[in-house]
């Protein structure tokens, strides 16, 4: 790649990380802003009722300060974010309205569903209507995002040369779709408990946050979710399968060794869903984001290698059409 080439990309970038973070901000105002100034007002009224029935109360603004500092974060969330999705869609075989769209997909459902699916098992607190205003948002946010990255990119016809027809994988028979569905379910529950009781669970804030406040051994909290919640077990192995179908697209689209897949895969998984957790919010204190942040992050990032591995390299059974040029390394 020449030195010009190089600039061009990095300025590419550059000015998407801005689109995202105007994208990003306008869906938050006109999604979950609302919700959130309604909360604030209910629980203003609440806690000093106006002393005349057409009292309005004041809305809560943040100090200059806190704005500053919020739009610097949601800034270096932007630039992550922006830098792991160009990276996909550069190292991409597709291109135009086939490319964007895969881009949408992958991106809301690591960033909004699979996050939000577990927003509507544990937090209790979330307020009316906040969940649905998240989903919107989510979607506001990353389907004009993910038309102009491909545009903006110059990914929207194709590359000279570029291999665009159907990316010809092994292809694997049923049974052997079957064993490494079911691996990866498993794997994906065993990083997901193991990762959440010793990085999470251990921060004592975070156990009362979720009503508990004392902590045993490994075994002990497994038998316990197990007896009390043992449905947790089957959907956290189902969120696997959907991470599985989510790695997919990427795995089918991309150029390059089944390493350099694994690790877009991999920031794909830890940067896009977590990286949210560095803003503030008012549902979850700040010491439990960190440690979500740090629990899911690394077991995501770790999980993303592991998919692209089975996917690509370890071998069930008879296969059809070896994959051409990619069993090295």
């Amino acid at each position: 790649m020449t030195i010009k080439r190089s600039l061009s990309i990095a300025l590419r970038i550059f000015t998407l990380t801005f689109i995202y973070f105007i994208c990003f901000s306008a869906a938050a105002s006109f999604t979950v802003g609302q919700v959130e100034t309604e909360s604030a007002q209910v629980a203003a009224a609440v806690e000093n009722p106006p002393a005349a029935v057409d009292a309005e109360v004041p809305e809560a603004q943040p100090l200059p300060a806190e704005q500053a500092k919020q739009a610097a974060v949601l800034l270096l969330v932007s630039a992550l974010n922006t830098a792991v999705l160009a990276f996909l869609i550069l190292r991409s075989r597709w291109h135009g309205w086939k490319l964007a769209g895969i881009i949408f997909i992958i991106s809301y459902g690591v960033m909004t569903l699979m996050s939000q699916m577990e927003s509507a098992i544990f937090i209790t607190g979330m307020p009316s209507g906040m969940l649905p205003k998240l989903l919107l948002m989510g979607a506001f946010t990353l389907a004009p995002f993910s038309i102009l990255a491909v545009w903006i990119l110059g990914k929207w016809k194709a590359d000279a040369g570029a291999d665009v027809s159907i990316f010809n994988r092994e292809k694997m028979s049923r049974k052997a779709w079957g064993i490494k569905l079911a691996i990866l379910a498993v794997v994906y529950a065993a990083l997901y408990f193991s990762f959440g009781y010793f990085v999470a669970w251990q921060n004592p804030e975070l156990r009362e946050y979720y009503g508990h406040g004392a902590t045993g051994s490994f075994a002990d909290v497994l038998l316990s979710i197990f007896q009390g919640n043992g449905w947790l077990y089957f959907f956290q192995m189902g969120r696997g399968i959907l991470w599985v179908l989510l790695a997919l697209p990427v795995v089918f689209m991309m150029k390059g060794r089944w390493q350099e897949i694994g690790l877009a895969v991999a920031l794909l998984f830890a940067v896009i869903m977590n990286s949210q957790l560095l803003l503030p919010n008012p549902l979850m204190p700040e010491t439990v984001r960190i440690s979500h942040l740090i629990e899911t992050a690394s077991s995501n990032f770790i999980f993303g290698w592991i998919v692209v591995w089975v996917l690509v390299r370890f071998n069930i059974g008879k296969t059809v059409h070896p994959q051409p040029g990619l069993e090295g390394g």
